[in-house]
């Protein structure tokens, strides 16, 4: 029987494989640079050759795929690396997503003329916690795009609405952000690597619970909850 490995022991075993995963994945990288050279020089020499549209846009859509498995393995080397956090002082995480908010909205112009594609709604007092601006951004960047899909996918109607409040009930006050996509599937976008968006998430996930918060997906909604300061 294989014995027990102590918590440090455990801890460095994840460690090292994290870093020979993130290695692994630099030479895949690596490996994909090379293909996508040779597949973009074999595509200038069917362009001038006047080949058919359907060969060109054959190797169109292959160096669009090594691009996309490119940028995914990069997402997971990200995940493999221990994360800076470098927290600010006192910031509101109602305005950091009034900011991704913002932006989303305006990139989304095209597809809701109308209207706005993300709605926040809200309750007047500030949710002041001590966090990575930056990287928490980021965080619900990705989400917000992810949960525009999922709500889209239900072929819902109108803005997709995401509700932010607080709650008292635990023993430290935590802020709550609430993406309403309205489903009820069962599967945890947030510990899956089954896609980009999944690769997203759980990268996001791992900065919120790297924050002392927590990120799930349960009853329809996708759930951010982060420690606020007193």
């Amino acid at each position: 029987m294989k014995p027990l490995l102590s918590e440090s022991e455990d801890n460095q075993s994840l460690q090292a494989l994290g870093r020979a995963s993130v290695q692994i994945i630099h030479d895949l990288k690596n490996q994909l640079n090379g293909l996508k050279l040779y597949a973009t020089f074999l595509r200038k020499r069917l362009e001038k050759g006047e080949r058919p549209a359907d060969e060109l846009e054959t190797m169109g859509k292959l160096i669009a795929g090594i691009d996309r498995t490119a940028a995914d393995l990069s997402l997971l080397s990200d995940f493999g690396r221990p994360l800076q956090i470098r927290k600010q002082g006192a910031t509101d995480i109602e305005q950091i997503l009034r900011g991704v908010v913002a932006n989303v909205n305006a990139d989304a112009s095209t597809q809701v003329p109308e209207g706005e594609a993300i709605i926040i709604e809200t309750e007047p007092e500030p949710l002041l916690a001590e966090v990575d601006t930056a990287l928490l951004a980021e965080s619900f960047k990705s989400i917000s795009l992810a949960a525009m899909k999922l709500f889209k996918a239900r072929k819902k109607d109108g803005p997709l609405r995401v509700h932010v409040t607080s709650d008292t009930a635990t023993e430290h006050r935590d802020g709550i952000i609430d993406w309403h996509v309205l489903d009820s599937v069962d599967h945890d976008p947030f510990h899956s690597f089954v896609g980009t968006d999944e690769i997203r998430l759980s990268l996001a996930a791992k900065v919120i619970e790297a924050h002392g918060g927590s990120a799930e997906r349960s009853n329809g909604f996708l759930r951010v909850r982060l420690p606020l300061v007193k």
